[in-house]
């Protein structure tokens, strides 16, 4: 009982607590951030599917960590999972910041990644590894992306997702090594594409 407890107490945290970092905020040495209107709203959108991604994180490992028998690979989701938490709150307090909101969706996001989490671990640790191996892979591309869209002048979310990329592509590391399987083409197809539709509806609502 107590893991469903735990995955339970987790969505109720993700989804309608204030999330708390321990690690701080980044920041680039490149000063205050000064932004247009249009660029605030550019931002926020950018911001908001990056805050959604850390919503499905939380749900990916937590239904991981229930899924898998290996008490030292439920260990490693756990800690995936706090350090996805710094990311749940970098974004959510720039947000804030920018007068945006997260996404009303969110509930559903989390239940669909939570469902893809435990239908991967029960496939195998092999299989759930490899599913966090090439999520992360297409959340690094992904924030490497809006590295690219974010307004040049919006030096805080620039920061955020320059920790967030490269903590991810850690993560990524970290499932190879603990010898994730790799998936084929189509799957990872498969994977882009419900991840699209994810993050192009998230840019709007």
């Amino acid at each position: 009982m107590d893991p469903f407890l735990t995955a339970a107490d987790a969505a109720l945290r993700t989804l309608f607590a204030t999330p708390r970092a321990t690690r701080p905020c980044p920041v680039l040495p490149a000063g205050a951030t000064q932004l247009e209107n249009s660029e605030k709203h550019h931002s926020g959108a950018l911001m908001r599917v990056n805050h959604v991604g850390e919503v499905c994180a939380q749900a990916l490992y937590a239904s991981q960590a229930l899924a898998t028998r290996d008490a030292g690979l439920r260990a490693h989701f756990e800690a995936a999972a706090r350090e996805e938490t710094d990311h749940l709150a970098w974004t959510k307090g720039r947000l804030d910041e920018l007068g945006a909101r997260p996404s009303l969706l969110n509930p559903l996001w989390y239940a669909g990644a939570f469902a893809m989490g435990l239908v991967a671990g029960r496939l195998g640790d092999r299989v759930s590894l490899g599913f966090v191996l090439e999520t992360e892979r297409q959340v690094e591309a992904h924030l490497q992306s809006h590295l690219e869209r974010l307004p040049a002048g919006d030096h805080a979310s620039r920061a955020i997702v320059v920790q967030m990329r490269d903590d991810e592509a850690r993560h990524a590391a970290q499932a190879k090594d603990a010898g994730a399987l790799e998936f084929p083409a189509p799957v990872k197809a498969l994977m882009q594409t419900a991840a699209r539709v994810m993050t192009t509806t998230a840019h709007y609502i």
